[in-house]
């Protein structure tokens, strides 16, 4: 039997092969795996933050109903709104139609020295109202829920572009050996739009893609050890087939082959430090309820936030945190019935955000870790049915809002404003390069330096360029 046979028939055979772990972020593509994939980068320019954690609400959440405050639709309820100028597309078109305005049906108050305008739907979030700031009226460039979610997590509509957290991968490389850079959480419900082209390296090493931790039993699969297994016997056998493998690259130097053999030991890192991070039960009971996890509203997106929390504790980039499923009941795609169903969402999501702002701020990493919180668009202050007693919102591409905390976030700012009514921004809209940009350099990355050559182009995160949000950057 030849050396590559019996090689082959090892990796296939063995209960460590990488195909059974489903680690797919851990297969690089390119060269030099064991030392740029997993290993830190500097910074293009200084900033605090060394971490992100990105919460995506999926199905695009009602800006109007949550940190945008109208109370100009309150004169125009069930009335048509005056036109507004500069709009195109979709939403030119609903608003020409017969339509009447729909005040947000919840009471909002001022918070903090901010003052900010939140509904008392967030009553534990509004109390880090003055930790936030804001970008209103952000522009996507679809008002469908496919495209646009793959614009805001990608800066492309189009599937096969890189994902924010594989950029941030790239450009800063790995701070823990023995856990992957990115790591995906999504609703313990279900998947986003998309799936996980979300968190796709598109063009990128496939190195770059997140890692998705399931919600229930093990958060890897293959990640427990096999019955009659041992961590000495399992370094053994690693150990044999790492020397099959270096005896193997030795004849043949393809620098794909080194990423590999690079990403098995990566692998058999993880099994070793992963299940420390995800064990919970080591968790106070304090620091438990903080998040929600005794209350089964919030437990799911509870546990997906103190998970958060505990990845980039122990180095993980960056950690996308989804909320909402597909596009229904558990989305945030409230075409009708907002009165009852925005609750139930928020309800949800308010004590696990709070929780993690929190528990953030108590260990001193909030500054290390910027916190950003997003959907993939807005939505209307009108809406077309004219008989609903129960109405909802539409799609709204040009009335995004998103928050930061964090690092070098200017705490307390706003920038951008949606005028009286919440359509678009007032002026020139503001294009989410601009917000993608913004994230960028929070992290300590420029888009223009950050780079991908591609099919004979140099690909980034902001396509054309994106301008840094000035307003909401403290330094």
């Amino acid at each position: 039997m030849s050396i590559d046979h019996s090689r082959r028939d090892f990796l296939r055979g063995s209960w460590n092969g990488i195909g059974g772990l489903a680690l797919a972020s851990m297969l690089a593509e390119e060269s030099s795996a064991s030392e740029t994939l997993f290993s830190p980068k500097p910074q293009h320019f200084p900033r605090k933050a060394k971490h992100c954690i990105f919460l995506f609400m999926a199905g695009g959440a009602s800006q109007l109903d949550t940190f945008d405050y109208k109370p100009a639709l309150a004169r125009y309820a069930g009335k048509r709104l005056p036109k507004a100028p500069g709009l195109s597309g979709e939403i030119d078109g609903f608003l020409s139609d017969p339509h009447r305005a729909i005040p947000s049906p919840f009471e909002f108050k001022q918070h903090g020295q901010s003052g900010r305008w939140m509904t008392t739907l967030l009553p534990k979030l509004a109390a880090h109202s003055d930790k936030l700031a804001f970008v209103h009226g952000i522009k996507v460039d679809n008002n469908n829920h496919g495209p646009a979610t793959m614009h805001v997590n990608t800066g492309s509509q189009f599937q096969g572009h890189a994902s924010v957290g594989s950029w941030i991968s790239y450009g800063l490389g790995s701070s823990n050996r023995n856990l992957p850079s990115y790591v995906v959480l999504q609703d313990p419900r279900g998947a986003p739009v998309n799936g996980a082209a979300v968190w796709g390296a598109g063009y990128l090493p496939a190195s770059y893609q997140g890692t998705l931790f399931r919600s229930k039993g093990s958060p890897v699969l293959d990640l427990d050890l096999p019955p009659g297994m041992s961590r000495e016997r399992q370094r053994r056998e690693f150990d044999l087939l790492q020397s099959m493998n270096q005896r193997h690259f030795a004849s043949r130097r393809d620098d794909e082959l080194e990423a590999r053999i690079a990403a098995y030991e990566l692998a058999f890192r993880v099994q070793t430090e992963a299940p420390k991070v995800v064990d919970l039960s080591t968790e106070s009971e304090v620091t438990r309820k903080l998040y929600g996890l005794d209350n089964p509203v919030t437990e799911g997106f509870g546990r997906q936030c103190l998970l958060a929390r505990r990845m980039v504790e122990n180095g993980v980039r960056h950690v996308l945190c989804i909320h909402g499923v597909e596009i229904g009941r558990y989305s945030w795609d409230d075409h009708g019935n907002i009165g009852e169903r925005m609750p139930a969402h928020l309800a949800e999501v308010d004590t696990p955000v709070a929780g993690l702002l929190t528990d953030l701020a108590s260990r001193g990493l909030l500054d290390q870790t910027l916190v950003v919180w997003a959907s993939e668009m807005g939505r209307t202050p009108f809406i077309n049915d004219m008989t609903s007693d129960k109405p909802g919102r539409d799609h709204n591409q040009w009335g995004l809002t998103m928050w930061m905390a964090g690092g070098d976030v200017k705490a307390g700012a706003t920038a951008g404003d949606t005028g009286e009514f919440g359509i678009k921004s007032e002026g020139e809209p503001v294009p989410l390069r601009d917000a993608h940009a913004t994230i960028l350099d929070l992290m300590g990355l420029s888009d223009e330096r950050l780079t991908y050559l591609h099919a004979g182009r140099y690909r980034r995160l902001t396509d054309i360029g994106g301008r840094v949000i000035r307003g909401i950057v403290a330094a």
